[in-house]
């Protein structure tokens, strides 16, 4: 995002932007790889937890979380970004079984080197802002966006999302993390989530005088109506709230006037986040353009099956439905937009998490406002 990233004071909203790119059902190495734009990416090794299980800080399959992580040297040597992997949730016996045989559930089945591209660059010319910064990405394997507390004894099933967020950060604290002297805690997708309802929680680790700050990229997951006039992602959050424990992890502030399901939506929880956070979304989101406004059980007849594929091919009434998506991801973030030390970056890409891409994060077509992307952040306040 050619001006997104060192978080500042002023807000930045962008409604319209030109965007040369869309990508849909891929896994996230292949997005990743795929919108390498540059020379080989650096691929970094996976470090397992040790002692973690000991606290019952799991996978989903009772095996040991983990992260990846590259030192910083020089000017960054004193600065850590931690970034959440993303990738979905599961909300009952059938879908968190399945992700035990998978590297979301498993660290058995999680790759040993990752590509550190976008934000995770270590290359000045790709991610010039962050490149020689202590650079982590934490796995993701619990399906509840870092939040579950449960066991299911029958299935096998550990629902420990809370206990390894714990894990990781007090390993990384251990790690030189506590020395830091600026911090960012980022996240796609799930993770982005996971980045804005962890976000008071990781300031917390610090002492007054390290600086820290958030940012939740393709987290803005809506509370919306479906095309059948159904709340599918609601119904579907509900049952991972339920299913994996995790409400009572979620925050205070928000389960104290709200129920739990409703306090899973970001769009309850950004206005009362004290630390200072940005948001990085598209408005229309790609993901939940397939998964919550049209999805396969609210579209029978596959109405909607060309225009979700190719907008080009999306017909008047469509268009008016995609336009209301994007009015209510503005509305969802009018009131945060009026905070002086949160910011923001909407734009109209059709696209879902655009922090990991080099395509969507510092490339020369990637989205941009006033000649600025990824520096936006920047301008949010001066990190670095």
């Amino acid at each position: 995002m050619k001006a997104l990233l060192l978080l500042g004071v002023s807000v930045l909203l962008l409604v319209r932007s030109s965007c040369g790119f869309e990508w849909w059902n891929v896994s996230e190495v292949q997005a990743v790889t795929d919108g390498f734009v540059g020379g080989n990416p650096l691929f970094v090794g996976l470090t397992l937890i040790r002692g973690a299980d000991a606290k019952g800080a799991v996978c989903s399959d009772g095996s040991l979380p983990g992260y990846h992580l590259h030192r910083g040297y020089g000017s960054g040597a004193n600065s850590w970004l931690i970034h959440l992997e993303g990738g979905g949730w599961c909300k009952d016996i059938k879908t968190c079984v399945f992700r035990k045989t998978t590297h979301r559930g498993s660290s058995y089945h999680m790759e040993k080197m990752i590509p550190f591209t976008g934000i995770l660059s270590n290359k000045r010319e790709e991610n010039p802002d962050f490149f020689n910064w202590n650079r982590v990405k934490v796995r993701y394997c619990d399906g509840a966006s870092f939040l579950g507390e449960g066991y299911n004894a029958a299935a096998g099933l550990y629902f420990r999302g809370q206990r390894i967020w714990l894990a990781a950060m007090e390993d990384l604290m251990s790690k030189g993390m506590r020395y830091a002297k600026q911090a960012l805690l980022s996240g796609c997708s799930a993770g982005g989530l996971a980045s804005i309802l962890h976000c008071d929680e990781f300031r917390a680790l610090f002492s007054g005088s390290t600086k820290v700050k958030c940012l939740g990229d393709a987290g803005m997951f809506l509370d919306a109506v479906d095309v059948a006039g159904g709340r599918t992602l609601r119904s579907f959050f509900g049952g991972v709230v339920n299913f994996q424990g995790a409400a009572k992890n979620l925050p205070r502030t928000c389960t104290s006037r709200m129920d739990a399901t409703s306090c899973f939506f970001p769009q309850n929880i950004v206005a009362n986040v004290r630390t200072p956070l940005f948001l990085l979304n598209t408005a229309y989101d790609v993901w939940q353009i397939q998964e919550s406004l049209a999805p396969r059980t609210a579209d029978p007849r596959g109405y909607w099956r060309e225009c979700k594929m190719n907008y080009a091919k999306c017909d008047a009434y469509q268009i008016q439905i995609l336009q209301g998506f994007r009015n209510q991801m503005l509305n969802a973030v009018k009131g945060f937009s009026m905070s002086g030390q949160h910011g923001l970056f909407i734009n109209s890409c059709f696209a879902h998490c655009q922090s990991e891409r080099q395509d969507t994060w510092y490339s020369n077509n990637s989205p941009l406002i006033g000649n600025k992307g990824h520096r936006l952040v920047q301008d949010f306040s001066p990190m670095v």
